[in-house]
């Protein structure tokens, strides 16, 4: 019978199904572990006497609210202190490795999974997190978990779960007017087309001639947001391209073990005649860069177009107009406003959806030779430490250093209010990052989601821009 990948995958993982639940147990491959949703499930551990049964296959990093700023400084955040100090004992107690504060892998768990080779075609991998689904761009079945969860895994290397539908997306054409039009755009638009719960209950395949021509760092980009789009997971099939990536990496298997793997890898791919619970269709050649207005990411137009109307949005949806007028009311915008009027007081380069070599090298090209406008407050945060070693290599830092941007230290930062990078209240910040969601980036902050280019050209314009002008 013809199966889909995420088909093989889960059938290549089921260790026990039980019929009269609908429930498998699936036996995880990658344990990620962050400061965050970790302390709980270690606690559990140890009021029920377990151990980590699987440490080498657990990895743990921080990220979520480590400062930013110069890391020989004490942490001022009390909770962020505590947080951190506990994943070092943790980690210590129970036999796992630890990308600590000032360690050179240190970085986003999403960055630097795939950039250390410890993400693998084929795996499944669980973490306390919900944009897990960035590894699927492997086609690995990857996906966040709460700290029970968290727990569970650690203690059994399994888990419990209901499979999930499978739901197709292709992606036709190649961005014909491709300058300054990214994955980014790609992804936004596929949400605002599908809206946030357009893949419940779903793992999204993303395929097509597009999605093959696209470097893993942009597939990343893809897969890390098919849970805004309401997908338990994303996952696009290995290739030539996904093999050369892992080549050669920290942790990727070596020699003769990884021209075994490859054999196996290749086969991982949906069949031909595979049956989809559902298929959706999008030409992206003349795709335009795109920004979202609202407080959802499907809140999302044309960097060229007007902010819509509430009866516009919803289109006959009573509960999507209360939505859109609510939104429009916490954006403090209106209805007819043209997107490149709308003047911006902050901007945020970074996150697991986009703060990779490439992104930064996209970002670069905006802002070269230029200055960050004085009304605006820039900031670049590398993925990683290897990212930005790299980024440093090439001069990068330099680029956006003189045109009046902050360098920092790898961490989640202002992507989500739970360290110091925040947004004060009324602050409007152009955002590569994932949600856009009221408060997410600080109480009473307003976030715009845009691609890098997009959000350095808003730092040096004051205000949004459609770049394939500015290019």
């Amino acid at each position: 019978m013809a199966q889909t990948l995420y088909d093989k995958i889960w059938d290549n993982h089921v260790v026990y199904s039980d019929d009269s639940s609908d429930l498998s147990l699936l036996y995880i491959d990658r344990h990620y572990v962050h400061e965050v949703t970790s302390p709980q499930a270690f606690d559990g551990l140890r009021i029920n006497r377990r151990r980590v049964r699987r440490p080498d296959l657990t990895f743990a990093t921080v990220d979520h609210n480590v400062p930013t700023t110069d890391r020989s400084l004490p942490i001022i955040d009390q909770i962020s202190s505590l947080q951190i100090k506990a994943l070092e004992n943790n980690c210590k107690e129970f036999g796992i490795p630890l990308f600590d504060i000032h360690n050179k892998y240190q970085g986003i768990v999403h960055v630097i999974g795939p950039e250390l080779g410890l993400t693998l075609p084929g795996s499944t991998i669980v973490c306390g997190d919900s944009h897990t689904s960035t590894h699927g761009a492997f086609g690995s079945l990857a996906f966040g978990i709460g700290t029970s969860e968290v727990e569970h895994v650690l203690a059994t290397q399994c888990l419990w779960l209901k499979k999930s539908k499978n739901f197709e997306i292709i992606l036709h054409g190649g961005l014909k007017n491709n300058n300054g039009v990214s994955s980014k755009d790609v992804i936004l638009n596929i949400i605002r087309k599908i809206g946030t719960s357009g893949g419940s209950g779903s793992v999204i395949e993303y395929k097509g001639d597009y999605i093959s021509s696209l470097s893993m760092e942009k597939r990343m980009t893809i897969c890390n947001m098919s849970i805004e789009g309401g997908a338990r997971a994303g996952l696009v099939a290995p290739d030539n391209t996904t093999f050369e990536y892992l080549r050669d990496k920290v942790f990727s298997p070596k020699n003769e073990s990884f021209e075994q793997l490859l054999d196996d890898w290749k086969d991982l791919r949906s069949d031909h005649g595979a049956k989809y619970d559902r298929t959706f269709s999008i030409n992206i050649d003349n795709l335009a860069p795109q920004v979202t207005w609202g407080t959802n990411p499907a809140m999302t137009v044309d960097v060229d177009a007007v902010i819509p109307s509430p009866d516009e949005y919803a289109k006959g949806n009573d509960e999507e107009k209360k939505s859109a007028i609510k939104a429009l009311k916490y954006m403090d915008l209106k209805p007819g406003i043209q997107i490149t009027d709308i003047p911006i007081d902050r901007v945020f380069i970074g996150s697991c959806t986009n703060a990779r070599l490439e992104d930064l090298i996209e970002a670069s090209e905006a802002v070269k030779g230029k200055k960050v406008s004085s009304n605006v407050k820039a900031m670049v945060v590398p993925g990683s430490q290897q990212v930005k070693l790299a980024a440093e290599h090439l001069g990068l830092d330099e680029i956006f250093i003189n045109a009046g941007f902050e360098w920092r230290e790898p961490g989640c930062s202002m992507c989500l209010g739970m360290n110091p990078d925040i947004l004060k209240a009324g602050e409007r910040c152009a955002s590569t990052s994932n949600r856009n969601f009221e408060g997410r980036q600080g109480t009473g902050g307003r976030t715009h989601l845009v691609s890098p280019i997009m959000a350095a050209a808003a730092a040096i314009a004051g205000k949004f821009v459609d770049v394939r002008e500015w290019i």
